[in-house]
């Protein structure tokens, strides 16, 4: 979870930041040593002049997502030997094929359907190659026997969406022997099916509509079930059936006939069942390859192991005697991640920028207090009403998603700088205490609201209310015209509206009234609001001293978030960032040229 606040200004393209460049190439161009060394070095970002290097991306990249990013190539790199031992191969043409037929599957362009996937589920189009579809495909192949869809089975998919369905209802019981005694009754008196099933069945989906079930069809599902069903002619019940530890019996309501398709159709319908077919047989097949592949495979997983590590320097995994080196899981880091990590490293470099300037410094006292603070924030306290940390931090990374590490890094380090950097700013006066107290405290009043998107629809309203002043006339205008979910399902009731609590508009107009008075057209945040005051509510507390030490506590947590929120802010319009990844990203291809 990459350290990210806000959002980092265009690239600026200044005089200091093209010094900057030009000091990395040189460095690059003229020291000596590998290839990969240089590359590592290559600068990635510069904010106000302090560089990023593909090194620390990378390292930080694998520290947050290494152990995923790690068993995904794992498995890949299983496939993959397993293609090259039967002598499988998947052309980029066959994926960038494969990934058109998808796209026209949807009505889409190759472009438009790769868009799509970035942005709506931030899947590049390198990753989508690389990650789904070669992998599909290469199983696929693999199992290219066990996966063939047969005549049979084609036709029996076809008749179970297409062909004829019965429409039933159904009586669920526990016991067999009121499932007998039920049918013997609904035998009888085929006409009170639907009333025996609203009594009886423990089916609660269907006993409320009378025990009306989806329609059955042939080939899709229990086959006792079907023919049961298909047994029966309308009006009829069938005998009781024991489904799991459940007894049942149907009414035949009347039969649905099967659906005849365009001949134009057709092949679409075909190509379309096939696929599914071939899809839920491939699951199962993939699904027992993979389980004898990694059954099989000898691996032993480098990465996060101190003691291997020094054993096999620089390798992530050794996959059945095959070195998979760290350097190109840290590159695929970068490319599923790489983005978002860096935004993290430019905000915290920002920060560190910042705490010098300031002439402060995090301790790890100052981070253990924070820790403390955000467990009892969170209800981990211990039976003495300590902070419970460990508590605290086993829950934070018990999922397996992050790690101690990375959640001091990403969350507990840059809020204690900001506390640093604004902590001489962060002073309660006696007005914010009061304002407080009338806030949380005081008397609130009690309204109903009809809020409107435009003010010609608002001064109708507003002249209708008030020529029929009742609150009764006024729900029912809320209920009908109210585009706000909460008035318009609740007659105008809202929440009582409170002083300081950031609508002033409202607030003024409110606090002004008496009950039974109707408000002005209040105009805020493009929206229009008629209030009709009820009264007031009474306040509960009216001795601040009593809530004092819970109102400087909120209060100062309060104002220290905004502080920091303006202090961050400030920080990030004042730097100058300029990041290559981004540029770097799209000038990337479209489909990825290897798996």
């Amino acid at each position: 979870m990459p350290l990210q606040f806000a959002r980092i200004q265009p690239c600026l393209k200044s005089v200091r930041f093209w010094l900057v460049v030009f000091s990395m190439i040189m460095i690059a161009t003229t020291t000596p040593g590998r290839v990969e060394g240089q590359e590592s070095n290559n600068v990635v970002a510069v904010a106000n002049a302090e560089p990023i290097t593909r090194k620390t991306l990378a390292d930080e990249a694998v520290k947050r997502y290494g152990a995923d990013v790690l068993d995904n190539m794992v498995n890949r790199q299983l496939i993959m030997q397993e293609c090259v031992h039967r002598g499988v191969e998947v052309t980029n043409l066959e994926v960038t094929d494969e990934i058109r037929r998808l796209a026209a599957k949807f009505g889409l362009s190759l472009e438009s359907y790769l868009q799509l996937l970035q942005e709506e589920r931030d899947i590049t189009p390198g990753q989508y190659s690389r990650e789904i579809v070669w992998p599909m495909l290469a199983l696929r192949a693999l199992v290219a026997d066990k996966v063939k869809v047969s005549e049979d089975e084609f036709n029996q998919a076809y008749v179970a969406q297409f062909g004829e369905a019965v429409k039933c209802r159904l009586i669920m019981v526990a016991e067999r022997a009121r499932a007998l005694e039920l049918n013997q009754q609904a035998k009888a008196a085929p006409e009170q099916f639907a009333n025996l099933a609203k009594k009886f069945s423990e089916d609660e989906a269907s006993a409320s509509v009378g025990g009306l079930i989806p329609p059955i069809r042939r080939y899709s599902g229990d086959t006792r079930l079907e023919n049961a069903a298909f047994g029966l002619q309308t009006g009829d019940v069938s005998e009781i059936l024991q489904l799991g530890d459940q007894w049942i019996f149907l009414q035949a309501v009347r039969r649905i006939p099967a659906s005849q398709p365009s001949p134009q159709a057709l092949p679409a319908i075909r190509e379309q069942i096939t696929d599914r077919i071939r899809d839920e047989k491939m699951r199962g097949a993939s699904a027992e390859l993979f389980t004898g592949l990694q059954r099989e495979a000898k691996v032993v997983k480098v990465l996060g192991n101190p003691e291997l590590a020094k054993q096999y320097p620089g390798v992530a995994a050794v996959i059945n005697g095959e070195k998979l080196m760290v350097s190109l899981v840290a590159g695929e880091c970068i490319k599923r991640h790489g983005p978002a990590v860096l935004d993290g490293e430019i905000n915290r470099t920002l920060l560190r920028q910042a705490l010098r300037t300031a002439k402060k410094q995090v301790t790890q006292q100052d981070l253990d207090k924070e820790i403390a603070r955000a467990a009892i924030r969170y209800g981990y306290v211990t039976s003495d009403g300590q902070a419970d940390v460990s508590g605290w931090l086993g829950s934070v990374t018990e999922s397996g998603e992050t790690t101690k590490e990375v959640y001091i890094a990403d969350a507990v380090w840059p809020s204690v700088a900001l506390q640093k950097l604004v902590e001489d700013e962060v002073v309660l006066t006696e007005d914010d205490l009061q304002r407080g107290f009338a806030s949380a405290y005081g008397p609130r009043v009690e309204v109903l609201a009809i809020v409107l998107s435009d003010q010609r629809s608002a001064q109708k309203l507003w002249e209708m209310a008030r020529d029929n002043p009742t609150d009764d006339f006024f729900g029912r205008l809320a209920e009908q015209y109210s585009v706000e979910p909460v008035s318009s399902s609740n007659l105008g009731k809202v929440p009582p509206i409170r002083r300081f609590g950031g609508q002033p508009a409202i607030e003024k107009e409110a606090f002004g009234l008496k009950p039974g008075e109707l408000s002005g057209i209040i105009a805020t945040g493009g929206k229009y609001l008629i209030l009709r005051c009820q009264g007031f509510t009474k306040p509960v507390v009216t001795d601040p001293a009593v809530v004092r030490d819970e109102l400087v506590r909120d209060l100062t947590e309060q104002t220290r978030t905004k502080a920091m929120s303006d202090r961050f802010e400030k920080i990030i319009d004042g730097s100058e960032v300029d990041n290559f990844l981004e540029v770097a990203k799209a000038k990337t291809p479209k489909v990825a040229t290897r798996p």
